[in-house]
């Protein structure tokens, strides 16, 4: 199984901080590229990842600077998922974050509570952007979690940090935030005619009764 090979980008115009941010987010991903947007259109956007033999496209958005939402779409006919994000924190903003290079060894992944059949769709999709263990790769020393608690994907990134002979401590480097599913539908970025998996309506933004993931 070949490994992804993922494009981050961002909207139009971002700012430092989303500019930082998406640098960021590439770092998590062994093998993806990060392309400055210019005055690419997503139609462009989409064709030129396709044409380079690209496996997905992940658009990061914001307002105001700050980073609000992530789009991850599966090349070339999706599904293309649709998360807001919240509590964005930069590596440079981690109380204790260990500084410097960060490895891009391939990591080891860890999900933990997603129980439904929704949830496992959102692992699968997940899990894509990052290259398989198949018994080929190396994995390297550092750990991406996505934690699920009540529907809120809370992401972490740790690499292990020898402290003695045979200790090793988790290291937080960042970036963390929490995501939120808002949206599966077949297609890619720029096509909006794709039927839709699932989508969080109002109604089911307000039933506290029963979670999704």
């Amino acid at each position: 199984m070949a490994d992804p090979r993922v494009l981050v980008t961002t909207s139009r115009n971002p700012s430092t901080r989303l500019g930082t941010f998406a640098k960021e987010v590439r770092l998590l991903l062994p093998t993806g590229v990060r392309l400055n947007r210019g005055t690419l259109v997503l139609p462009e956007l989409v064709k030129g990842a396709a044409a380079n033999g690209l496996s997905d496209v992940v658009v990061l958005h914001e307002h105001r600077g700050v980073p609000t939402a992530l789009t991850l779409s599966h090349l070339p006919h999706g599904p293309t998922a649709s998360f807001s994000l919240h509590n964005v924190i930069l590596r440079a903003d981690i109380p204790g974050a260990t500084k410097g290079t960060v490895s891009e060894s391939y990591p080891h992944l860890i999900f933990e509570g997603f129980t439904t059949p929704l949830g496992r769709r959102v692992v699968k999709v997940l899990k894509h952007i990052f290259p398989p263990r198949d018994g080929t790769n190396k994995i390297g020393s550092r750990v991406v979690t996505f934690r699920n608690i009540e529907d809120s994907i809370e992401v972490r990134h740790h690499v292990f940090v020898r402290t003695g002979y045979q200790d090793v401590e988790l290291a937080e480097v960042g970036p963390r935030m929490t995501m939120r599913l808002f949206e599966i539908r077949g297609g890619t970025l720029e096509t909006k005619e794709g039927d839709v998996e699932w989508h969080l309506s109002q109604y089911t933004r307000t039933s506290k009764k029963k979670d999704y993931l």
